[in-house]
């Protein structure tokens, strides 16, 4: 008599790879761990008795974690590139507030003068130039 928990190889092969898939779909980590829960069996199992199986998942998580890497390197590009046009932004943002505050001060000076010459508390020279003084 079988022992009715044994199982066929092909049977094992057929739930690895179909638990495979799952993972991959379900957008889960691949790890053989997941793998072999999944399936019904243990890591141990997929590492020793199928390796082109253990090999197939770890190219996998191999891929999942380049895909990553390269996603986080793209991000990290996007971001300094927008890190470089506010910095640039900002300087050109600066220089002009710098000029107008020179020009707001020249400004405020001409202000000050002329209430000080429509008062009558300052005297223009050009007024005594024209005055023959």
């Amino acid at each position: 008599m079988s022992d009715p928990k044994a199982r066929s190889r092909k049977n094992t092969v057929d739930e690895i790879q179909q638990a495979i898939a799952q993972v991959q779909a379900g957008q889960g980590k691949v790890s053989i761990s997941a793998v072999a829960k999944l399936a019904g069996v243990t890591p141990a199992l997929i590492h020793n008795t199928y390796p082109d199986l253990a090999e197939k998942i770890r190219g996998l998580v191999g891929k999942a974690t380049r895909t990553q890497r390269d996603a986080k390197h793209d991000a990290l590009v996007r971001e300094r590139e927008i890190n470089r046009a506010l910095r640039q932004e900002l300087a050109e943002s600066r220089a002009d507030l710098a000029k107008l505050a020179s020009v707001n001060q020249v400004l405020l000076n001409e202000v000050a003068l002329l209430k000080g010459v429509a008062t009558g508390k300052v005297v223009s020279i050009l007024q005594l130039k024209g005055a023959g003084v």
